[in-house]
């Protein structure tokens, strides 16, 4: 009986973890990045605006969802959504470009004018200091998270903090990502 009972409680911890996240404690309008022109971006620049951040590459399985991010940039752009893009070759090598030739071909094939930026590590001993509080809890208050593969995207609301995480297999343009840029 009393492992039982121990089941029913801890159970809803493994099967609903999204229940149980935590508060934001800061905001990711503290950090500021190179565009990949090397461009300084600051983010406090997004403050009420909506935020996705995906990383990125461009050899990869997944390197078609350019196509629908940019789809979604030119549908709520001007209803306050930012997305920005991290290139890494952290997954297979699949992006081994450099700036300057990962911008020609974003541009070039798919059209991106969404904001780019230089080249990063998004997981390892290099990690981004940007990707560092996106996938650590004590860092940003909500949640830990891995970055799986490339094209994962983090929704950040219009104060800078971290709402959620969507899968890599799931298309930018999915009910998930656009109910929450809809969502008022």
């Amino acid at each position: 009986m009393k492992s039982t009972l121990i089941n029913l409680f801890t159970a809803p911890f493994f099967i609903f973890p999204a229940l149980f996240k935590g508060q934001p404690t800061s905001s990711i309008h503290q950090f500021s990045a190179n565009s990949i022109e090397g461009k300084i971006i600051d983010l406090k620049d997004f403050k009420d605006k909506k935020i996705i951040i995906v990383n990125t590459a461009s050899e990869c399985g997944l390197t078609p969802q350019f196509k629908q991010l940019q789809e979604v940039y030119d549908t709520y752009k001007d209803k306050n959504l930012i997305i920005i893009g991290f290139p890494s070759n952290d997954f297979a090598h699949q992006d081994p470009g450099t700036n300057t030739e990962i911008h020609s071909f974003c541009e070039r094939n798919y059209g991106v004018t969404f904001l780019m930026m230089e080249k990063i590590s998004v997981k390892g001993d290099k990690i981004h200091p940007i990707y560092k509080w996106l996938t650590n809890r004590t860092e940003n208050g909500v949640l830990n998270s891995s970055v799986k593969w490339n094209f994962q995207k983090y929704l950040i609301d219009e104060n800078g903090y971290l709402v959620d995480v969507v899968s890599p297999w799931k298309k930018p343009n999915c009910e998930k990502v656009i109910n929450w840029i809809e969502k008022k």
